[in-house]
């Protein structure tokens, strides 16, 4: 099995007030097509750093990172936003909808920037909002959603494209528990059927009990990576 994601060396240095914070320091990580990883620890663990540098959304000070077979350092800013269009797709804590536009329109709006014909947009992206049983939402706005239905929104746009890896930080931050056990079945069930990678940041140990591999960083470091009981279920 290939890994799609490969981390060798990762080190993130911020500034702050003239201090040096390591973020990161020298992690080697990788995660295997198909598994589901998470990401745990305490605040400023590194966990959060850790998930921006797999999706691109930032760099590191040092070491490389590789998405689905491609090295992170030898692309560009634009060719960084299209990777993270193509072979990412992002599960965020604040959902990140598009409150003007229904359901399906978030759904169908990565597909518009991806330059799919809006027949094909509609119909995949009404498909996948059925398959998480939230079809008959499909033209209602968030603000007309509970947080959980705009959680399940937000999980279709990011899988309606067939990334190669999803990354959903604190996904269940804005939930109660009972929605939040709603979301991780689906989530599994998104791992299980469709093969998608997740790699998830969360504080939550109902997250960490879904995920097939955890992952638990201290200090910009990884102290703990172990197969879960879900790997075996």
């Amino acid at each position: 099995m290939s890994n799609v994601v490969v981390c060798r060396g990762l080190s993130r240095v911020y500034t702050s007030n003239a201090v040096p914070v390591h973020a990161l320091q020298d992690v080697d990580f990788d995660v295997a097509e198909g598994d589901f990883v998470s990401l745990s620890g305490p605040s400023g663990s590194g966990k959060s750093t850790l998930l921006n540098l797999i999706g691109a959304l930032d760099r590191p000070t040092a070491g490389r990172v590789t998405v689905d077979g491609v090295d992170l350092a030898t692309l560009s800013d634009p060719q960084l936003a299209d990777l993270r269009l193509t072979k990412i797709g992002f599960v965020f804590q604040a959902y990140n909808l598009v409150p003007v536009l229904s359901a399906r329109e978030n759904v169908e709006f990565i597909m518009q920037l991806q330059g799919i014909h809006a027949s094909e947009r509609r119909e995949r992206a009404l498909e996948i909002l059925h398959a998480l049983g939230i079809g008959e939402l499909a033209e209602r706005r968030p603000g007309e959603l509970s947080g959980g239905q705009q959680q399940r929104v937000a999980v279709a746009r990011a899988i309606v494209t067939r990334p190669a890896l999803l990354l959903a930080d604190e996904p269940s931050a804005n939930l109660d528990s009972k929605t939040t056990e709603t979301l991780l079945e689906l989530l599994r069930r998104i791992n299980l059927e469709r093969g998608v990678t997740i790699v998830t940041a969360t504080h939550d140990p109902i997250v960490i009990r879904y995920a097939r591999r955890s992952v638990q960083l201290k200090d910009g470091r990884i102290v703990a990576d172990a197969r879960t009981a879900a790997a075996n279920a």
